[in-house]
């Protein structure tokens, strides 16, 4: 895959053209331990079905990106995200008001984005964390105590050059006690493009406090989609119903 230079760090990413490009790119942000290769065939099911070219990327410390050099990622480090990387990301790419993707860490990323002011022509956020609950918090702990041992270790080794310190950089952010105050809902106010907002009814990362407080603070149309018999990630659970409301969005918003 190629790379760009953002911020000083190596990105790999990937282009998806639709075969009718229509109005809108899209942006895929990947989940907290995410990557490229980890949103399996979902993007490329969504550019088939809008029409749309979509870029994927891995963020700095992912897949096969540049291995994060500081020694904790810090409990901004998802801000760090929307405001510096993204934007020169998007730069470099030339990509103008995108339509962005995210799911968790990659949702809270596109809804910081948007409500810092970039130019954004809608989002689409699933899963994603507005403030910290405790069950979010719990099942962190839980995955941090048996990673060695539950067999996350050798999946993540699949996808990402170095899955250790990837993983426990990750889970130190959210287990820092500091990180407990985190909270975005004042970019939420700014945020005027429509959302769409998907999650799964056994999410174990969050409630659906998170769907709510997001469409109280959004100043522009927001559209909750809630999922039964679906966890943390609605496009693996429940592709189909993702893919569906996923591809109405767009093409009602973004046409």
């Amino acid at each position: 895959m190629p790379f760009v230079t953002c911020a000083g760090r190596a990105l790999e990413y990937e282009w998806l053209d639709a075969a009718e490009p229509g109005n809108a790119t899209l942006v895929f942000l990947h989940e907290g331990l995410g990557s490229i290769r980890q949103w399996r065939d979902f993007p490329l099911q969504v550019v088939k079905a809008t029409g749309c070219r979509a870029l994927l990327y891995s963020r700095y410390g992912y897949g096969q990106s540049d291995v994060l050099q500081e020694d904790k990622a810090g409990a901004r480090f998802m801000h760090r995200e929307a405001l510096e990387f993204l934007p020169a990301l998007l730069q470099a790419l030339r990509i103008e008001r995108p339509v962005l993707v995210g799911h968790s860490d990659g949702a809270s990323i596109a809804l910081i984005h948007a409500g810092a002011g970039h130019p954004v022509r809608a989002v689409a956020a699933m899963a994603p964390h507005v403030f910290v609950e405790p069950v979010c918090v719990e099942s962190i702990r839980r995955a941090n105590e048996t990673f060695a041992s539950s067999g996350l270790a050798q999946g993540l080794a699949r996808y990402h050059r170095d899955p250790a310190k990837t993983f426990h950089l990750w889970a130190d952010a959210w287990l820092d006690p500091a990180f407990l105050d985190w909270n975005i809902e004042e970019y939420l106010p700014r945020i005027d493009c429509p959302v769409l907002a998907l999650q799964g009814e056994d999410d174990q990362y969050g409630t659906m406090e998170q769907l709510e407080r997001l469409r109280r603070g959004v100043r522009g149309p927001c559209e909750l989609v809630k999922l039964a018999a679906c966890g943390h990630a609605p496009f693996r659970d429940q592709p189909q119903a993702t893919l569906a409301a996923l591809t109405r969005f767009i093409g009602e918003r973004c046409g």
